[in-house]
Parts: C-alpha cells; sequence; structure tokens
C-alpha cells in the first residue's frame, strides 16, 4: 500500500476500528489479564536510565510492516534482532504488537523481553485499559499512547494506570494541541512523531517546533524520518534525549553497527536543557 493509498483509504480510522474489535475479544478475559499482569516480572526502568545518558539514546524497533512502507522484513527473528540491537547500545527495543497491519504479535514481545535485558516498548494503538493489562502481561516495560487517538480523559487514565503497574508511558504527539494534552496527563517521557498519521508525511522539524514547548525535566523522544546520523543531530540540537527508529534499522542490512553510528551522538545543550 502506498503512502497516497494509506490517506485515501481513512487508515488510521481503520486501524483504531480493527482495535476496537480486538478489545471485544479481550473483555472476555479480563481477571485473566488482571491477574498475569500483576505477576508478571516487575518492569525494568526507563527514566532514570535515559535521563543519566551523556548520548541520544536509540530505541530501536522490531517491526516487519506497516500501511505506509508495505513490507520490510517478514520473516525477521525478533530475538536476534533485538540482541543485534542491545549489543550495538541500544536503551531499549520497541515491537510492534499490531497483527493485522503491522505483522506483529505479543508473541514478539515477548521473544524479545525473554532474550534481552533492555526495557521493552509495547507499540501498538493502545485505546483501553485491557490492552495495557495484556502488555504488561506479555512482558512490556513500556506501553506507546497515541494522543492523536486518545481524548483526554482517557490518555490520563491509561498513562496512571500505566504508571502504577510499574511502566512507563511514552506519551506520542504530533502538534501544539497534543503536547498540551500529553502534558495535562502527566507524561514524564513523550515522544514527537515526525509522521501525520492521517496523511503520511514526515518532517524533522515537527520535533523542533514542538520541543520548545517540553519542559526540561520532561524526556522528549523524536520518532520517525530518522534515517542517517546528521538526522539524530539535528533533533538532539533541538533538545531530543532519544530517538525512535524502526524501518531504517530493519532495512540497512547491518542494524547492529547503524546504532553504534546513530547513538554516538551527543545529547544537545539546546534550547530545553
Amino acid at each position: 500500500m502506498t503512502e497516497q493509498q494509506g490517506v485515501a483509504d481513512g487508515i488510521l480510522d481503520r486501524i483504531v476500528a480493527t482495535k476496537a474489535g480486538e478489545i471485544g475479544a479481550l473483555r472476555r478475559r479480563r481477571v485473566e489479564l488482571r491477574r498475569a499482569a500483576e505477576d508478571a516480572s516487575p518492569p525494568r526502568p526507563v527514566l532514570e536510565p535515559l535521563g543519566g545518558r551523556l548520548r541520544v539514546g536509540v530505541i530501536a524497533e522490531v517491526k516487519r510492516r506497516s500501511p505506509g512502507a508495505g513490507e520490510i522484513d517478514s520473516g525477521l527473528d525478533p530475538a536476534a534482532l533485538s540482541a543485534e540491537y542491545e549489543d550495538a547500545g541500544a536503551m531499549a527495543v520497541s515491537v510492534l504488537t499490531d497483527g493485522p497491519w503491522f505483522g506483529g504479535s505479543l508473541d514478539d514481545l515477548r521473544a524479545v523481553r525473554g532474550a534481552r535485558t533492555v526495557p521493552v516498548l509495547r507499540k501498538d494503538f493502545v485505546i483501553d485499559p485491557l490492552q495495557v493489562y495484556e502488555g504488561r502481561a506479555a512482558g512490556a516495560d513500556m506501553v506507546l499512547l497515541i494522543a492523536r487517538i486518545l481524548d483526554p480523559v482517557l490518555l490520563a487514565d491509561l498513562r496512571a494506570m500505566i504508571h502504577d503497574l510499574g511502566m512507563t508511558a511514552l506519551v506520542e504527539v504530533h502538534d501544539e494541541w497534543e503536547v498540551e494534552t500529553a502534558l495535562g496527563s502527566g507524561a514524564a517521557l513523550v515522544g514527537v512523531n515526525n509522521r501525520d498519521l492521517t496523511v503520511f508525511r514526515t518532517d524533522l522539524a515537527v520535533t523542533e517546533r514542538l520541543a520548545r514547548y517540553l519542559p526540561g525535566d520532561v524526556l522528549l523522544v523524536s520518532e520517525s524520518g530518522i534515517r542517517s546520523r546528521a538526522d539524530v543531530e539535528r533533533v538532539a540540537a533541538a533538545g531530543a534525549d532519544a530517538v525512535l527508529v524502526g524501518e531504517a534499522l530493519v532495512r540497512s542490512g547491518a542494524p547492529g553497527r547503524m546504532v553504534e553510528e546513530l547513538g554516538s551522538v551527543p545529547r544537545g545543550e539546546g534550547p530545553r536543557r
């Protein structure tokens, strides 16, 4: 599917509708999921290790495909890929757990969590508390919350729930209003998505524009469109503490080497410091 086709089809709305259907099945497992979440191994810390870094952190992604990019590597081995990422210095691993649109699964997350020691992010379209329990039960240390698909009250509730379970919420924003909503939810880790999910256009200037609205004690992750050391230097100068990189790593042919290169950039002394 091309990016233009994704726009024409209202891809984000369709993905969220798919999630709503999946949640219907989860409701029958509510008690089981909550118990499994409470019994899971303790989450690994994220904020303190990231805040203490001298160089930009790399959150390296396990990603098979996407509606915009199409097939990336449908046959990848999540455990082997995450091992290469961690050995190269990645601070965390992001795992796409959506099946219908991204070809991922919670089994991918379990494989990564069981094999590695760095924190693991559940990257999905979370719209219900049951998905938070489900992620924690599978071993997630972090959970992505996308401000664009959540009303402010639900966003705040989900962020608080993630915190209460010992995990870290990565609250994703794309415009000034979403930044305000994220901060209002109590987010301590904000991801600026350089890709507009409604039109699939990517621009690193989004990080540069929105970084100025984030206080210095809120950690910033620049997401999407990071393809080179120069890109990391650019967003670091704006105040990014970390970058989340998926497609470029998987397509690179040498993901470990690329993680080393991207992670060699010093954290900037930009306007947020």
